[in-house]
């Protein structure tokens, strides 16, 4: 196990700032962690640690954890993560580098290495690969949805626990149901105090639909557009009927090494689904492989 603790850092670009946390060996292979939907970088606390030989950088996506919220008149479509993902990399200085993502983060991954297959040397996925196919004719649906749970959720009242035990327990019985260790991890990182008790660090407005979303066909475009190694972690607890919903596409993708692995949706921050993981994932990401 690598003991090697993180080291807090932000990272500027186009007047955005990015909060994160790095891992491991700074001269090993470069990689870009990404969270899921509502978590923030510490989703990778448990796992960074059993990643030796590896330059790992978690972020706290937009809207997420510590860093910057998107302006009032922008958007958290799922692909404008690829421009924060590039101007993170432009800070960091790296030219070539990995991603290890889970959920949300996984398709943000995907999406960024089909539009820039020759900056994304590996994808390491987590319970995550491309989202449900939307059909053309529900695109005025769609946009209308979106555009009325914006204005909501913009003028939403951030809801306010007491104790940080209470944001803790709220958590842990969230949508995606986490364990003590994990659940504290998470609102740790994604809280702030405020008069009265503590609050959700995290853009409400985040919890509004896209105002577009992909087809098919769009879909299928970036996955064909993945020519470096691509390993996926499918957890057997994880989101009902995911697996089944993938295996089509994985079929149709001979380049992706899937594997399923016991555990929750959030198994990379279980310890035995952690282990599991990195046992899979280091080699890899270090090129081994490769060699």
């Amino acid at each position: 196990m690598n003991q090697i603790t993180p080291r807090e850092i932000t990272l500027e670009f186009d007047n955005k700032t990015i909060a994160a946390r790095q891992w491991g060996d700074r001269e090993g292979e470069p990689v870009i962690a990404l969270h899921g939907w509502l978590d923030n970088c510490a989703s990778f606390d448990r796992l960074a640690p059993l990643l030796p030989g590896i330059n790992l950088v978690a972020l706290d996506m937009p809207g997420h954890g510590r860093s910057y919220h998107r302006s009032l008149d922008a958007n958290y479509n799922i692909w404008e993560e690829a421009e924060d993902v590039l101007g993170v990399v432009h800070a960091l200085g790296w030219r070539k580098f990995s991603i290890v993502a889970h959920s949300r983060g996984a398709i943000a991954g995907v999406i960024t290495a089909g539009a820039f297959p020759d900056r994304v040397k590996r994808l390491a996925l987590i319970d995550g690969l491309v989202p449900p196919f939307t059909k053309d004719e529900e695109a005025p649906e769609n946009l209308a949805k979106a555009i009325a749970q914006r204005a909501r959720y913009a003028a939403r009242r951030l809801k306010v626990y007491s104790t940080f035990d209470e944001a803790v327990e709220a958590r842990k019985n969230g949508m995606f149901p986490l364990t003590e260790w994990a659940a504290r991890a998470i609102t740790e990182r994604g809280t702030r105090e405020v008069e009265g008790g503590y609050t959700w660090s995290n853009d409400p407005r985040l919890m509004a639909a896209s105002t577009a979303k992909l087809n098919e066909q769009q879909i299928k475009a970036y996955l064909s557009r993945l020519s470096m190694p691509v390993q996926l972690v499918l957890a057997e607890d994880g989101i009902a009927e995911m697996i089944e919903r993938l295996r089509p596409v994985l079929h149709g993708c001979q380049g992706i090494e899937a594997q399923e692995m016991p555990g929750s949706h959030h198994l990379h921050l279980e310890e035995s689904g952690a282990q599991a993981i990195a046992e899979w994932f280091a080699p890899f990401l270090r090129g081994e492989a490769d060699a």
